[in-house]
């Protein structure tokens, strides 16, 4: 059973920098292929992709946090987004997400396994 765990989020000012991290356990080793992601959510909108990151470590990013966000990943499917340049427009809930395949589709959020969520608040 995979289980991914998040840490990190909190309050920043507008233009300050957040690391948010997304621990995954429960990948047996001879299976460790995956595709992770990133989204966000504000009350009221829909979930909105942010970024993902395939098994080769091609990354997608959505058009909103291009040029800022930066996502990573370790050998122990220790996922990361950096997130530079914060902006009021980018508080939200994030997620990560996983899947147990190469690569990921941008944009979609077709992923089996969540991250519990952590809140994201720039103020101006």
């Amino acid at each position: 059973q995979v289980q991914l765990v998040q840490y990190g989020g909190g309050s920043v000012e507008s233009g300050g920098s957040l690391t948010l991290s997304c621990q995954a356990s429960g990948y047996s080793l001879a299976s460790a292929t995956s595709c992770m992601g990133w989204f966000r959510q504000t009350p009221g909108k829909e979930r909105e992709w942010v970024g993902l990151i395939n098994n080769d470590e091609t990354k997608t990013y959505g058009e909103p946090v291009k040029g800022r966000f930066v996502i990573s990943k370790n050998k122990a499917h220790r996922l990361y987004l950096q997130m530079n340049n914060l902006d009021p427009e980018d508080t939200a809930t994030y997620y990560c997400a996983a899947e147990s395949r190469s690569y990921c589709s941008p944009g979609s959020s077709d992923f089996t396994y969540w991250g519990q969520g952590t809140q994201v608040t720039v103020s101006s």
